[in-house]
């Protein structure tokens, strides 16, 4: 039998058929699937504009600016002059410095 890690058990809860059922109220679990949808829908290292950012988070879930919202709070990303770029590069854990 297969033991999932608390991130996977928390992605099948919340991620179902492709589309975010709904946005965890726990601070922990929501950082989860933040970051899950940060990978899935931001993969490249670039800035992304705001309506593309709206677009990806739509195949999601319709409310995208508590996403966008709650990801820049997160650290997740960051905004500046209307464009979003990852806070971190694809693959860094939350806790490996960023490379320079």
């Amino acid at each position: 039998m297969e033991r999932l890690s608390y991130e996977e058990k928390v992605v099948r809860s919340f991620i179902r058929d492709g589309r975010l059922v709904s946005i965890p109220a726990r601070e922990k679990k929501r950082q989860v699937v933040l970051g899950y949808l940060v990978d899935a829908c931001f993969p490249q290292d670039r800035a992304y504009p705001e309506k593309e950012v709206n677009q990806r988070l739509a195949l999601y879930h319709p409310d995208v600016a508590a996403l966008r919202r709650q990801m820049v709070d997160g650290g997740l990303m960051t905004r500046a002059s209307g464009e979003y770029r990852r806070a971190r590069p694809a693959g860094t854990a939350p806790d490996e410095p960023r490379p320079v």
